[in-house]
């Protein structure tokens, strides 16, 4: 018989989601445990393809952004999106995005101009989900239980145990931890056992998906390759982003709406009409990778000591890669909260935090990816039938169907908005002041202040980034020296919260940052600020710490 295990916390699902909590939750010093079903090191399906530049903070805080950042695509090979009448056909527009040989130093095109210490990283998630892997594996504090089924678990007010079940040998043995979560995919059967249930838009799209290998492609372009290219033809729509930047890549094929199920269309047409490419264009299918896009958020993200997370809590159309995206971000979220709990500092009230904060965030952004998908719907069935015609009038549709393109997609593949706009309202640990925060669109925001929006990046004088030198955990900014600190300092020290001061130096921070003091959270999102400290130090530090 296995050995009973005992944690902190039990993590359901070693995706990129589950990874991610695992290791702030060792960063943070809290004992975790991952049950995963697959085997180590076996490869995840060709999923997201695009790690956003909020995840690419966090990774690096978690200290593995440059691992990431040196995987993926070839240095040299351009991250840009394309747009043309099939894969080898004309162009008819380019979103320019830097390759990652230059992603830290290119300031111009659409996404150059990020207020952001790490701009974001095309890679697909079969490269990035290994290097995950293996830095979560060898931190202290977490427990990696690869071929591990979770059959069900019990929970009561000091925690809950879990049965366990060992795939390869058939033995089961008990987990028993304060919390569980749930990181185990859209089929969530954490999900299922909490009584959670999905809302939503069952079916936004249907897209029939395969991972090719096809050596002899790039070689027939006429124009250098892209990230990602889109097909527009009025014969057969569809997309193929390079996954290894030399003979493997991804083509989507966007069902139509007559189109009832994936085997209605077949698929070697379907990938040679998207790829423009003859009946003797050799290439070899890898796997198929047929997906439904979704709109479904659940009702709820928690039940008592139970939480889930990622894809468990919400699907949506996987544009760029929004999903994955918020999940991280969904990540985040939990593991300083429920880790201020864990390590004393905190009372029960910040476990209400996340289901507050993140499940309000995740109904609104979900709109933005489903609205996208039913714009670009349209747009592909708009394609008008002489695309392809030579001459003057060929020319005036191209250019006109690549103008159309771009407006439309720079805001999904540039999407500033959705990775620094997003806040926080209604949170039970944040002093909010009466000012609202700025508007957002997918693709623009406004740095603020405001509590519950993102602390806004900026330069030190030092050529340092300000997210560097904030505090593991609370951090109170100070932009004038002279003020006394004290009072706050002292009522932090009482509760044990873990408090840094940090003088900020930063000549691009005058006009950005209005008052004097501004208080960040462990997530780089604003608790409090003002030119003085409150009357009340004390009650400031016990709301932060959800004790009111």
């Amino acid at each position: 018989m296995k050995p009973d295990l005992d944690t902190q916390v039990l993590v359901v699902g070693a995706g990129p989601v589950g990874l991610t909590l695992a290791m702030d939750f060792a960063l943070r010093g809290i004992r975790v445990v991952v049950a995963e079903l697959r085997h180590r090191g076996e490869a995840p399906s060709v999923k997201c393809n695009h790690v956003a530049a909020r995840s690419m903070e966090i990774f690096r805080r978690l200290g593995v952004a440059q691992k990431l950042r040196n995987a993926g695509l070839p240095p040299d090979y351009p991250n840009d999106v394309a747009y043309r009448t099939s894969f080898v056909g004309a162009e008819l527009t380019r979103i320019p995005i830097p390759c990652r040989r230059d992603r830290y130093v290119a300031k111009d095109g659409p996404d150059g101009w990020w207020p952001t210490p790490e701009p974001p990283h095309r890679i697909n998630q079969i490269f990035l989900e290994p290097i995950l892997f293996e830095h979560a594996a060898a931190m202290a504090n977490v427990t990696m239980l690869n071929r591990t089924s979770i059959d069900g678990f019990v929970q009561d007010a000091d925690g809950v145990t879990a049965t366990a079940r060992d795939l390869e040998t058939g033995e089961t043995y008990r987990i028993a931890s304060r919390f569980l979560v749930g990181c185990d995919g859209g089929r969530s059967e954490i999900r299922r056992a909490i009584g959670a249930t999905l809302s939503g838009d069952a079916v936004v799209q249907r897209v029939q998906s395969t991972y090719i290998r096809a050596p002899g492609l790039i070689g027939l372009l006429k124009v250098p390759p892209a990230w990602g290219t889109f097909s527009l033809n009025p014969k057969r729509s569809g997309n193929v982003y390079a996954i290894d930047g030399r003979e493997t890549w991804l083509v989507h094929n966007y069902l139509r709406e007559a189109e009832a199920d994936f085997d209605s269309i077949d698929r070697d047409w379907a990938i040679r009409a998207i790829l423009g490419v003859g009946p003797d264009f050799e290439y070899e299918v890898l796997t198929k990778e047929d997906w439904f896009g979704r709109r479904l958020v659940a009702d709820r993200f928690r039940d008592r000591r139970v939480f889930i997370c990622g894809d468990a809590a919400h699907i949506w159309v996987p544009y760029a890669g929004y999903g994955m995206n918020a999940g991280i971000s969904d990540a985040m979220d939990l593991s300083w909260t429920l880790s201020a709990h864990l390590n004393g500092w905190a009372g029960d009230g910040i476990l209400d935090v996340y289901e507050r904060e993140r499940l309000p965030i995740t109904e609104q952004v979900s709109h933005f990816a489903m609205n996208h998908a039913h714009a670009m719907a349209k747009q592909r069935g708009g394609v008008p039938e002489n695309i392809e015609a030579e001459g003057a009038e060929g020319d005036k549709v191209r250019a006109a169907v690549g103008k159309s393109a771009y407006d439309l997609n720079v805001q999904q593949y540039c999407c500033a908005g959705l990775n620094f706009g997003s806040y926080y309202t209604g949170s039970p640990i944040i002093a909010y002041d009466g000012e609202t925060p700025p508007p957002y669109t997918m693709s623009t925001f406004t740095p603020s202040t405001v509590p519950g929006c993102r602390v806004p990046h900026v330069w030190l004088r030092d050529g340092g980034s300000l997210y560097d030198a904030l505090g593991p955990e609370y951090t109170l900014m100070r932009f004038d020296p002279a003020i006394d600190v004290s009072a706050l300092t002292n009522a932090a020290r009482l509760r044990n919260v873990p408090l840094a001061v940090l003088d900020v130096d930063a000549p691009e921070a005058h006009g950005l940052y209005r008052e004097k003091l501004v208080l960040s959270r462990p997530d780089q999102h604003v608790a409090w600020r003002g030119n003085t400290l409150p009357a009340d130090a004390l009650a400031l530090v016990d709301r932060i710490r959800g004790a009111t």
